[in-house]
């Protein structure tokens, strides 16, 4: 539990007066019963004091109020400081899970991590809320309401006591099975929530396969699964709480004779009889509800154990402890690169050594699996090299803060990735738009590789509408509501062309010293691809460009080219060079041939055929 307080510093004193008033309303309803007590026996035998009864029904009355207050004011002291702590867990979830290096979310599933920052929290803050206060009032009001017991017989109050004999010696069994069965439930949940979020990632190809009978079966697997889990934890806690509720409901059965025939022998006075049962009578709620706030402790561990799981995971890739800088601006150089997956066997880049000019654009070529796209993950530092240095600006990419590092660098993937967010955010994501000061647009920052001749300052629409412009995005201003169209999760909305040239134009607009270009035109169209590569010829002067490629159009528009071989660079020219002495590269680069069936497949239905229907002669 001590892994909460950095969680709740500053919160503790609203807690603490939240759990005074959860403790005075449990000692004002034990005084209750010793009202009542004092009533019977101020009973002279033929009746009672008209005085008496009005003064115990305004003593009563005004506990009753009391006891409300104190319930009202242990919820108002309480919530606030629950909800931050929550806050505060979640943040600091999510600020580790942004830090966290892109291996380390390869081996955890999304569902998992949904499940701790959400489902795991929401129970530590009822946890924190209710759990915590209400286990240390009952346990406060037991001690108390059996010291009251106690003072009225103690001999009663011996045999209530025995009830707990049983529970202390059954409560480790309860605790190892309960436990057990929280952990996996919670786990569980996260197996589940990943089922979702891949499901829903994954809509489009379940659909197409006709698979969707096929997800549900697998989803309704691990659903039942869960549910089990579920039955089997409350089925534990309910078999605890039955004793907790049965062993004190019939030692009070004993007590009753015990306590008459202590009255017939004038052992105690009718009044404490009255008051300890009364007693008995409040404590029942506490007693039976320690078995939940046991069960709710537990779940609470298991959450926190969830939690520390991925906190306790220190980032892989982090700032230098004393960030370097560079004046200058565009030189990319890798010496002797190794990288190797935490899994595999062999070096996927097994001694890479390359430099890129600044302001030169360079593509990168290599048969499928070849590691390209790893290589360029590299350079931003999104997987670390295994071995080699790689150098931006002439200063390792290790010595540089990642904001530093990241501000130079920008990337386009061949897989896009798009926030729901609108066209404009999308698209401005790596201008440091978000330091905007006025309504004009404009934002102030002298580092900015945006600049313009007035020193300072940037037109973000002048950025945007270039950027959108090379990529042939210009498609957005059609959009329902132009660039401010919100498009769905991860640009599903959109054609997977169109969501690419929406990445193109984000690493465009961010205009980095380094541009890293993963096969960026795969999804285009020959006519929309040879339009964004003239304006990106324009565009990318004076900025240093990998590119990886697999089609010659993409590659000719390099000054150089370098050919990746068994995790080494091979050869290193022009196009036209290396298609003339190098014949592994002939062989990348050579076109699928073209069959008869593909070409008639290729004439359109308007020509008055069918694919795969014979041309008449």
């Amino acid at each position: 539990m001590t892994r909460l307080i950095p969680y709740v510093d500053g919160l503790k004193l609203r807690w603490l007066f939240g759990l005074l008033a959860a403790i005075g309303a449990g000692v004002i309803a034990l005084a209750i019963p010793q009202v009542l007590g004092s009533m019977v026996d101020s009973f002279d035998g033929d009746s009672l004091g008209t005085a008496i009864v009005w003064a115990a029904f305004g003593v009563v009355l005004a506990l009753g109020v009391m006891e409300a207050g104190f319930v009202y004011l242990r919820r108002h002291f309480v919530i606030p400081p629950a909800s931050d702590a929550e806050t505060n867990m979640r943040t600091s979830l999510f600020d580790r899970l942004v830090r966290q290096s892109a291996a380390f979310h390869g081996a955890w599933g999304a569902g998992q991590l949904q499940s701790r920052a959400i489902a795991d929290l929401n129970m530590l803050r009822r946890f924190f809320a209710f759990g915590s206060l209400m286990l240390v009032t009952s346990t406060i009001t037991v001690l108390v309401g059996f010291g009251l017991m106690f003072n009225a017989s103690a001999m009663l109050a011996g045999i209530f006591l025995f009830a707990a004999v049983p529970v202390i010696i059954l409560g480790p069994a309860f605790r190892r099975k309960f436990v057990h069965f929280s952990r996996s439930s919670q786990d569980q949940s996260g197996e589940v929530a990943t089922k979702v979020e891949e499901s829903v990632h994954g809509i489009r190809v379940l659909k197409a396969f006709g698979r969707s009978d096929w997800a549900r079966g697998s989803f309704i697997s691990e659903a039942a699964r869960l549910r089990d889990l579920e039955v089997a934890k409350m089925r534990t806690l309910a078999k605890f709480q039955m004793l907790m509720v049965l062993l004190p409901e019939g030692v009070l059965a004993v007590t009753i004779f015990v306590g008459l025939w202590q009255v017939s022998t004038g052992a105690v006075s009718e009044g404490a009889l009255v008051a300890f049962f009364a007693t008995a009578v409040v404590l029942k709620g506490p007693i039976e509800g320690i078995g939940m706030l046991i069960g709710m402790v537990f779940m609470a561990k298991t959450a926190i154990d969830r939690h520390v799981d991925v906190m306790d995971v220190q980032p892989e890739i982090v700032s230098a402890d004393e960030p370097r800088t560079s004046a200058e601006r565009g030189m990319l150089e890798l010496q002797d690169v190794r990288f190797r997956f935490p899994d595999a066997q062999a070096d996927l880049l097994a001694g890479i050594s390359l430099r890129v000019e600044p302001g030169e654009t360079m593509a990168l070529v290599s048969a499928t699996g070849g590691g390209t796209s790893t290589l360029l993950s590299l350079v931003p530092r999104l997987y670390d090299v295994t071995g080699g240095t790689v150098h931006i600006d002439g200063v390792d990419i290790r010595d540089y803060s990642l904001a530093e590092l990241r501000s130079r660098v920008a990337v386009a993937f061949e897989e896009p990735t798009l926030f729901s967010a609108s066209v404009r955010s999308n698209v401005l994501l790596g201008t440091a738009h978000d330091r905007i000061t006025d309504e004009t647009g404009r934002i102030s920052d002298p580092a900015h590789p945006f600049r313009e001749k007035d020193p300072g300052a940037v037109q973000l629409q002048a950025v945007l509408d270039e950027a959108l412009h090379t990529a042939d995005a210009d498609f957005v201003r059609e959009l329902p509501e132009g660039l401010e169209t919100r498009i769905g999760e991860e640009g599903l909305s959109l054609s997977g062309g169109q969501r690419q040239r929406l990445a193109l134009a984000r690493a465009i607009a961010a205009r980095p010293s380094v541009l890293l270009l993963d096969d960026p035109l795969s999804a285009l169209d020959v006519r929309t691809e040879e339009r964004v590569t003239q304006r990106l010829r324009e565009v990318l002067k004076g900025t240093t460009t990998l590119i990886t490629a697999h089609r010659p159009s993409t590659v000719a528009m390099a000054d150089r080219v370098a050919l990746l071989y068994r995790g080494r660079i091979a050869d290193v020219g022009t196009h036209s060079e290396l298609l003339g002495r190098n014949e592994i590269y002939r062989e990348i680069m050579k076109p699928a041939p073209v069959t008869g069936e593909d070409l008639m497949d290729s004439i359109p239905a308007a020509a008055g055929r069918q694919p795969g229907q014979e041309v008449p002669r």
